[in-house]
């Protein structure tokens, strides 16, 4: 719930313009229930003189882990200042949306904010990691923003490390092992780990949901001893319960109350699996009795390498209760894993800044770049940070690129193997995920803007045109990889849709001919070379003169051909802003009401 605090009409008028540009929030004209509005909101925006604003608040002020975020804005919406709860209550991230919406200055004085550094406390609720500190907090996030020398560690892999690993201050050093970490030589240790370290009073731990933990019991286990004892094995075994994503079982103790209450109390999701799903796996310690009850071997081991993905960290490790047993076995979840990793990046059509923020991100960390270097600028492999190795696989067969990146991934580095445009549009990386999928490796695809979309932005056309055109087809010429009889360029030629032709440039001729079976010589066409490279050039000429125009320009390599009448096309309108037309976002006005003017 957010609450708008007006004192005048100004600020009234003001409130209202917030609400009518999409703020949800609700308006009250000085207020006397400070209190209740202080307990049942999640942000309170004042509107008016900022000493009103803090004299008004004052009284209600406890901690920013649980105040609500607070913005003042002056009357007449030049500025917008967040006053308290800047990271944790998220007043920062607001005051920054409500500009936005108003066309206003945002003023943050918040110190990690104006020296372009993290913002520790606000990690966790942007990572979903949970924090734990050794010492005094407030002290710690004060070297770090004074610049005091940093120690980074980092043992786990997703989005958070990544966004870290790519924007590290100067005075940060960066590790990936904590045995490397010498405690002596840093004031603050960040640490982005499920394992526990002794680094005194100066770390702040930032733990992943990258645990998985299997657990088995016999009947009416006691909840209280059981935890105590899950929690001190856990101890023992060097890593921290706040790493823990989710609790598995057999579908036989789905109902068990101490895990039910485990599972409640830690505010982790309790799963459960048929014996037949557990069975599959070859656990380490198996029991023909536990077999004989449930299905499976290894209840605890088989739950954690189901969940995970992976083999074991701890394997079964036996508690007892009373004259009750339980088991339990953890295993690291192998998408967060700080192990070897590839990552296919699109590349995008040429233009360096036409990469996405990821892909960038994704080349900045890497310590591999394999490129293909007869279709990838070279620019772009300059994101590569100081140490990673850069190679172009223009001159490599399959064998060869997957042999040289073996090299990386064996050693748990990351790999970004780069494509032109988007990977998956004839980016021939089907037959490397095969060989990925045998070795086992792990792999994502980050996508990246495809030529055809740099196509219709170059030529300033969109490639639908309403109730005539509503199909773009993407395709090639058959040369020496053979096309199915259905996809011949004469049978797709029939819908008259928007074709953009990859890889064809050589076949001009059999383009042609095949299209014309169809489209009529007059048909515009684009033949686009190198598309936001620095050497682009785009030759727009008719269906009938495409051969003509390939041959004179000696058109063969990073060549698109776009055939179809939404090119430059100007005529049409959707319906999409017809005053008329009704949707999820506005209501349609009849024809009638507008000739009123109503």
């Amino acid at each position: 719930m957010q609450t708008i605090i007006t004192h005048s009409d100004k600020g009234q008028r003001l409130a209202k313009r917030l609400i009518e540009a999409g703020l949800e929030a609700t308006i009250i004209r000085s207020p006397k229930n400070y209190d209740q509005l202080w307990a049942e909101n999640k942000a309170l925006i004042f509107i008016g003189a900022l000493g009103i604003c803090v004299r008004e608040i004052a009284p209600f002020l406890k901690d920013k882990k649980t105040d609500p975020a607070v913005i003042n804005i002056d009357a007449n919406g030049q500025f917008v200042q967040p006053v308290v709860s800047g990271h944790l209550g998220g007043a920062n991230e607001l005051a920054c949306s409500l500009s936005k919406r108003m066309g206003a200055q945002p003023v943050i004085t918040t110190v990690s904010d104006t020296s372009r550094l993290w913002a520790l406390d606000a990690l966790p609720a942007r990572f979903n990691w949970k924090m734990e500190c050794s010492g005094n907090l407030t002290r710690l996030m004060a070297a770090f923003v004074n610049g005091r020398k940093t120690a980074l560690l980092l043992e786990a892999r997703d989005k958070g490390t990544l966004f870290l690993e790519t924007e590290l201050p100067s005075h940060v050093d960066l590790f990936l092992k904590g045995s490397a970490v010498n405690p002596g030589d840093y004031q603050l240790i960040i640490a982005i780990t499920p394992f526990l370290y002794d680094f005194g009073t100066k770390a702040i731990f930032y733990r992943p949901p990258m645990l998985h933990a299997g657990i088995g019991c016999q009947r009416d286990l006691l909840f209280d001893e059981f935890e105590k004892l899950l929690l001190d094995g856990f101890q023992q075994k060097g890593i921290s319960p706040l790493s823990l994503a989710s609790l598995g079982t057999v579908e036989l103790k789905k109902n068990e109350p101490a895990f039910l209450k485990l599972s409640e109390k830690w505010n982790i999701p309790l799963r459960y699996f048929s014996g037949d799903e557990l069975s599959k796996y070859k656990v380490p310690n198996p029991s023909e009795r536990v077999r004989e009850m449930t299905g499976s071997a290894g209840v605890a081991e088989a739950s954690a390498m189901h969940l995970a993905n992976n083999t074991l960290l701890i394997e079964k490790t036996k508690g007892h209760v009373a004259d009750k047993n339980f088991t339990y076995a953890v295993a690291i979840d192998r998408r967060f894993e700080r192990k070897g990793f590839v990552e296919i990046v699109g590349a995008g059509p040429g233009d360096p800044e036409l990469i996405s923020v990821k892909g960038k991100r994704m080349l900045q960390a890497a310590d591999y770049i394999l490129y293909a270097g007869s279709l990838v600028p070279r620019e772009l492999t300059n994101y590569a940070k100081p140490g990673c190795v850069v190679e172009s696989s223009a001159g490599m067969d399959l064998m060869l690129q997957m042999k040289s990146m073996k090299r990386f991934y064996d050693r748990g580095l990351l790999i970004v193997r780069l494509h032109t445009g988007d990977p998956c549009i004839y980016g021939a990386i089907q037959e490397q995920m095969n060989i990925m999928d045998q070795w086992g490796w792990q792999y994502h695809i980050t996508p990246g803007i495809s030529s055809f979309q740099a196509a219709a932005a170059a030529l300033k056309s969109q490639f639908t045109i309403p109730e005539e055109v509503q199909t773009i087809v993407l395709t090639r010429g058959e040369g020496r990889t053979l096309m199915p009889e259905r996809e011949q360029l004469h049978k797709l030629a029939e819908s008259l849709s928007t074709m953009c032709i990859y890889l064809s440039a050589a076949i001009a001729v059999k383009v042609q001919q095949e299209l014309l079976t169809h489209y009529p010589p007059e048909t515009p066409v684009a033949v686009c070379y190198k598309l936001t490279w620095k050497d682009e050039k785009i030759y727009r000429c008719t269906l009938d003169t495409l051969v003509q125009t390939v041959e004179e320009n000696n058109l063969k390599m990073t060549t698109l051909i776009v055939v179809g009448k939404a090119i430059d096309n100007r005529s049409g309108f959707s319906k999409l802003y017809d005053p008329s037309f009704t949707h999820e976002f506005r209501e349609g006005i009849k024809a009638e009401s507008r000739e009123h003017g109503e």
